[in-house]
């Protein structure tokens, strides 16, 4: 699936799906540099997974 789809499935913003990548908790599994495809199995593993976090992170404030 596409990085709009993949961003769909999760919940999530497509920036949020090129960061994962970038992280590595997120892994291609085809496509092109331009055009990543993902794995719908992988990205919902990506969701549920704990997120490596950065100095400076802002929080995530809880609704």
């Amino acid at each position: 699936m596409t990085t709009s789809l993949a961003a769909l499935a999760a919940g999530v913003q497509p920036a949020t799906i090129r960061d994962w990548v970038r992280r590595g908790v997120l892994t291609r599994c085809g496509g092109s540099t331009l055009r990543p495809v993902y794995r719908i199995e992988d990205v919902q593993v990506a969701r549920r997974a704990a997120k490596p976090t950065r100095p400076g992170q802002r929080a995530v404030k809880a609704a």
